[in-house]
């Protein structure tokens, strides 16, 4: 309890220093209906509300809730980005014990079946006398994606805040994205999607990547949908041993949830490096050696 109490401390404060936090509040909250009232700790005031059916009642004011209703981003608007922002990560492969808890996350925000999966945890060994590793592995969101160049139709895109997006429908399935990630990051829709039952993305947005389509192509996102409401990709705050860093370029800011560090830093005293440098692809996804571990390797 309390680890998860400083993770949500550090959290928050990570959000307000990067200037994450807050675009929530500029899309807008009702206070009217009853489901839509701000709560009060430890009061027994009541208060009189208007109900989405227009029946007034009274109610106490601690039994209230606030509810924020986010509308679904546009087709057009996502492909803008968000302003000023560059979105990064980086991935501490010393820490990673192949917990999986980042795929269950994804699998569970993207409405993901298990065998298409955002992530891949693979298993590493660089030569037959070093120790295998772990090394999480997503869309690298590259700054020269080779992905984008070769979609006939323009339905993968790189927007202004470093993040490429697939819209799903544009997608014609050719799958020529597929064929020039060097990453294999991408996934292809054979199937029926599961039914979704969180209403927040019943409504298709490329920032959601959900609901699926058969016959199309996804891969890991980056969350914008979370992004924009100040909140981190469930990738990040479900990592019990706090393996991936998330932020701002822009800002020199990173945190894995509990801790906020800056990024250059990081990278200059860890040796960071970016996977397949050699490729020109620019990825915004580094990787931090496997060294000083903190878990022995075990399948």
């Amino acid at each position: 309890m309390k680890m998860q109490n400083k993770r949500k401390k550090s959290r928050r404060k990570f959000l307000q220093s990067s200037g994450i936090i807050g675009v929530s509040t500029l899309l807008g909250v009702q206070t009217f209906p009853l489901s839509s009232c701000s709560k009060k700790e430890g009061s027994s005031q009541t208060i009189k509300v208007l109900t989405p059916e227009g029946k007034l009642m009274e109610v106490e004011a601690n039994q209230l809730q606030e509810v924020h209703h986010h509308k679904p981003t546009s087709s057009k608007e996502s492909r803008k980005g968000i302003p000023g922002k560059k979105f990064v990560m980086v991935v501490d492969l010393a820490k990673c014990k192949n917990a999986r808890e980042c795929i269950k996350a994804c699998e569970a925000h993207h409405n993901l079946p298990p065998d298409r999966p955002f992530i891949k945890v693979l298993k590493i060994q660089d030569n037959p006398q070093s120790s295998p590793y772990w090394m999480p592995k997503k869309c690298f969101q590259c700054d020269n994606p080779p992905c984008v160049k070769v979609c006939p139709v323009g339905a993968t895109f790189k927007r202004s805040d470093g993040i490429v997006l697939i819209d799903n429908q544009l997608c014609i399935g050719c799958r020529f994205c597929m064929a020039a990630c060097p990453y294999s990051a991408r996934v292809f829709n054979w199937g029926k999607p599961q039914p979704i039952g969180n209403s927040k993305h019943a409504h298709y947005s490329p920032e959601t990547s959900t609901p699926s389509q058969v016959g199309t192509v996804e891969k890991c996102d980056f969350c914008p949908d979370l992004l924009r409401e100040g909140k981190l990709p469930p990738c990040i705050t479900s990592c019990p041993n706090g393996v991936l860093y998330f932020g701002d370029a822009n800002e020199d800011a990173v945190t894995n949830g509990v801790d906020t560090v800056r990024l250059s830093k990081l990278l200059k005293d860890k040796a960071g490096y970016r996977y397949l440098e050699e490729l020109g692809t620019e990825p915004n996804v580094y990787y931090l050696p496997p060294v000083d571990r903190l878990f022995p390797f075990k399948e």
